[in-house]
């Protein structure tokens, strides 16, 4: 293995707050790194860095961990853009659209399904993200969601059973029997190919005692739940999140005190995806009331062809800052740090000694240009597991 330096980092987020400015981002200032294989060596002032075989000179830009996106929905095909158009012309967002996706995906072939979902990666990869997370769901059958999972696996480690995105068009006069289908033979299939088990606890999808029986069968395969929660209603969605130990509870949009209480107290992460608000004109999830109570925020991009067609963290990293109370520090860390621990990562999300060596390099001197300069594509190299990809 070589050993090489980047050097000479105007500002580098290593999100260690033991390092550099103290703060939660770990700020250096004329930072340099050392990566050795795929793996953070050495962090540390640009004037104190050893020798190394390369040197890479970053020329006063700035440096940050790679984006970690920890909810997306990419096994996919087809368009939506007619009820994009509508709902920009008035008509409100249901969950119902998703129907629409499921009949396209359904009819796609796998080399079709594995070409779209790698498309999106490189569109994303090119936007600074290094890890992410992605679901079925848009299979509803037992074969196609377990074929959803196995394309999926083939892009990322981080595969999420959605088998209860809705109740699929097949059952729609019975949602008791797609639960026992999701929680016996779907589960069955699905559970060798993924980590995690998601499901949409919402008005027009499932209920909580439904969420609940879902989740709990899939924690008997040895799947960790994750959790639509409260996106479009109030409901008991963060509650039973909390209560199962989930990883995170995704949207928060709608939340009482006491849902905000138990983010802050419990473990899972409250995962804020600002793609699915700008897109459906909903109201924005409050950031700044989360952070305020102690709750662990995550940003996310929810890229689906649905509710929020987006790649960009930096996008959101913006929306959060604009419209939903975060700083700019607030923001950069949820959506590497913050995503890191939605998905009980420890190994990304930071540039310290013994992380995986994910770093981008910005073409702007600070991490805040990703708010103060929005739509502008600021990610200037790009390194996954150590290799330069950008």
């Amino acid at each position: 293995m070589t050993t090489t330096a980047v050097t000479h980092i105007a500002s580098l987020v290593t999100n260690d707050p033991s390092l550099g400015n103290g703060t939660p981002l770990g700020l250096i200032h004329d930072a340099a790194v050392v990566i050795d294989g795929d793996r953070i060596v050495w962090t540390g002032e640009s004037s104190k860095a050893p020798a190394t075989d390369n040197v890479l000179d970053a020329a006063g830009r700035a440096v940050i961990p790679g984006f970690v996106d920890s909810h997306s929905h990419l096994v996919f095909a087809g368009d939506r853009t007619q009820e994009f158009n509508a709902r920009m012309s008035g008509q409100p967002y249901r969950a119902g659209g998703i129907r629409t996706t499921v009949a396209a995906t359904r009819a796609a072939s796998d080399d079709d399904l594995s070409a779209n979902v790698a498309r999106y990666l490189a569109e994303a990869l090119r936007q600074g993200t290094t890890t992410f997370e992605t679901k079925s769901g848009y299979g509803l059958t037992v074969e196609d969601e377990a074929r959803a999972l196995r394309i999926a696996g083939r892009h990322t480690d981080e595969v999420t059973y959605l088998g209860a995105h809705i109740v699929s068009p097949d059952y729609a006069d019975d949602p008791a029997g797609y639960v026992d289908l999701v929680t016996g033979p779907m589960l069955d299939a699905c559970a060798p190919h993924a980590r995690w088990i998601d499901v949409f606890c919402e008005q027009g999808a499932f209920d909580g005692d439904q969420a609940r029986a879902i989740l709990t069968a899939g924690r008997a395969k040895g799947l960790h739940p994750r959790v639509h929660a409260n996106q479009l209603s109030y409901g008991p969605g963060v509650q039973l999140a909390v209560e199962l130990d989930a990883a995170s509870a995704d949207h928060c949009t709608h939340l009482t005190d006491a849902d905000v209480d138990a983010l802050a107290q419990g473990n899972t992460v409250a995962t804020l995806l600002p793609g699915a608000e700008f897109s459906t004109r909903a109201e924005w999830p409050d950031a700044r009331r989360l952070l305020d109570a102690g709750a662990t925020v995550a940003l996310s991009t929810d890229c689906n062809p649905g509710s929020s067609f987006t790649s960009s963290v930096p996008f959101c990293i913006a929306l959060a800052v604009r419209d939903m109370g975060m700083t700019p520090d607030e923001a950069v860390w949820a959506a590497t740090a913050g995503g890191a621990a939605a998905l009980r990562r420890t190994d990304v999300g930071r540039i310290t000694p013994g992380a995986r060596a994910d770093l981008v390099l910005l073409d702007a001197p600070s991490h805040v240009h990703l708010a103060y300069r929005p739509g502008v594509p600021l990610v200037g190299a790009v390194w996954r597991r150590g290799e330069r990809v950008v």
